[in-house]
């Protein structure tokens, strides 16, 4: 069985995206280009994080946001626009779909797109973890959130479908779905960020650069 992953990321329209955050980026202003600052370096700090991982093979974000288009094609990153079911499962189908064509072979992945204390090295060990249980003969295989109740991370074997259950409670409804949790000890890939209470902690576990830019107050002339 291969030993690389092929994985999705998702990215909101930046506008939209992370809404619990609104004023983290500027003392509580709100600010919009602030706030879209801040939901974009999440995704950098994260989409840089899984491309210095060796177990990554290939990476495909899905968005429609221009801007997200723009910025990270710039940095060779492939950006499939959303297709006509909006919300963040069918965007997870639509890139595991696009991915299984390239290589029906593939283990394919769904990552969420704000985890800004990501380190590679956790990646990597999560997708050895995943891949080991696959040759066990499981299908799927998943990375709960630092809470215990949502998913950062969710894998599939080849000839399985990723099945992506994501929002609130999704541990549980990937659990109860037949996927395995995977037991890690790997707190940058838990802490996803939508409250500033996670921006808290994962800032003490060691933003990446662009949130942590992103946070740094602009100086006034």
């Amino acid at each position: 069985m291969t030993s690389t992953v092929d994985l999705v990321i998702p990215v909101k329209p930046l506008a939209k995206a992370k809404s619990r955050l609104r004023g983290a980026a500027d003392g509580g202003i709100g600010e919009p280009r602030a706030h879209a600052r801040l939901a974009m370096a999440l995704a950098r700090d994260t989409i840089e994080a899984v491309r210095a991982a060796p177990s990554v093979r290939h990476l495909l974000v899905v968005s429609s946001d221009p801007v997200v288009a723009a910025e990270l094609g710039v940095f060779g990153v492939d950006v499939l626009p959303d297709g006509p079911v909006p919300g963040l499962n069918p965007a997870y189908e639509r890139g595991a779909g696009f991915l299984r064509a390239r290589d029906p072979d593939a283990v394919v992945g769904a990552l969420q797109a704000d985890l800004p204390a990501l380190h590679p090295a956790d990646l990597d060990d999560a997708v050895a973890a995943a891949i080991a249980l696959f040759a066990a003969g499981a299908a799927r295989a998943f990375v709960a959130d630092a809470e215990g109740t949502g998913t950062t991370f969710l894998l599939a074997a080849p000839g399985s479908a990723l099945d992506p259950r994501f929002g609130v409670g999704s541990a549980r409804r990937h659990e109860a779905s037949g996927a395995l949790p995977l037991a890690g000890d790997w707190p940058g890939l838990r802490r996803d960020v939508d409250t500033a209470d996670d921006l808290r902690e994962a800032t003490a576990l060691g933003l990446g650069p662009h949130t942590s830019g992103a946070l740094t107050p602009t100086p006034r002339c």
